[in-house]
């Protein structure tokens, strides 16, 4: 997370959509706020990490990696408990069950997005010698359309576009917020964007522009050597991915940053959806928990 321009209140809030609801995060704190099925909003707070590792936290490049990782534990845990609520059982997840699912998704996502990607461009280089600029080049896009393909493939799902929807609403929401807006009301917040520069969707293009150039600087590999590189170097991409999106986040009311963040944008036009009122009402139960449990009020002015 980043702070964005120079008049917003400096939270550094994010969030995540869930299950028929909205996790709302900040520095030390996080809220999850659902729809019950019998539309009573659910609230409930996940805990942080240890602060232990603050110091390591504002390390540039390190802190990417501990924030993905969090973000990770957190999203899996926030969506368990959105799926609670609706199923109206409550059920204890464990550190490893967490950490299975968390691999086996992570394994699927990297055979599916990385591995693939570079298998295809090897086996076009060998067949048509292409120069190795042009098989990274080939590769990203490969990676790209796979991205935006998928996005788009599972936005046709009525439930995920409602998961859409509240992600909306968590964006509306924050930028609300970082805007001063002074009600803080499902009315006031419809009128802000559903896009937001620091946004999960705009780090995964992100990795993707990234990752054509770092592979391309790698050089020409066998294919094995090829498909380990490109799993060994996923935490360097995360790192300078983060940095960039903090990077142009905080400068975003200048226009060359707009200028960069149209791409991550656009692409968000994918992963949002314009949310209705009752969404936004569960997106700022979620931000005035989090505000409330940070010991703060829920609008910028108090």
């Amino acid at each position: 997370m980043s702070d964005s321009s120079s008049n917003a209140p400096v939270g550094l809030y994010g969030g995540q959509a869930v299950i028929e609801g909205v996790m709302m995060r900040g520095r030390q704190q996080c809220a999850v706020a659902v729809r019950a099925p019998d539309d009573q909003i659910v609230l409930d707070h996940l805990h942080l990490p240890p602060g232990g590792r603050d110091r390591l936290a504002r390390l540039p490049l390190v802190r990417g990696l501990i924030v993905l990782w969090d973000s990770l534990s957190l999203g899996y845990r926030a969506l368990s408990f959105s799926a609670d609520v609706q199923t109206g059982q409550q059920q204890a997840i464990d550190r490893k069950t967490m950490a299975g699912t968390l691999v086996v998704s992570l394994g699927l996502a990297l055979t599916l997005f990385f591995a693939l990607p570079a298998g295809a461009a090897y086996g076009l280089e060998i067949v048509l010698a292409t120069p190795h600029w042009l098989t990274a080049l080939i590769e990203g896009g490969l990676r790209l359309l796979l991205l935006v393909g998928y996005i788009a493939a599972i936005g046709t799902v009525p439930e995920i576009r409602r998961v859409y929807a509240y992600h909306g609403a968590e964006h509306k929401t924050i930028n609300a917020f970082e805007a001063n807006d002074p009600d803080m009301t499902p009315q006031s917040v419809a009128r802000f964007p559903r896009q937001h520069a620091r946004c999960g969707t705009a780090f995964l293009l992100t990795v993707v522009v990234f990752s054509i150039l770092l592979f391309a600087l790698l050089g020409p590999m066998p294919i094995g050597l090829r498909l380990l590189s490109r799993i060994l170097m996923i935490p360097v991409l995360a790192a300078i991915s983060y940095e960039y999106i903090r990077w142009t986040g905080r400068h975003q009311a200048t226009w060359w940053a707009q200028v960069l963040l149209l791409p991550n944008l656009g692409l968000q036009a994918l992963t949002t959806r314009e949310p209705e009122a009752p969404m936004i009402e569960v997106a700022l139960a979620a931000f005035r928990a989090l505000r409330a449990s940070e010991g703060k009020p829920a609008t910028p002015e108090g």
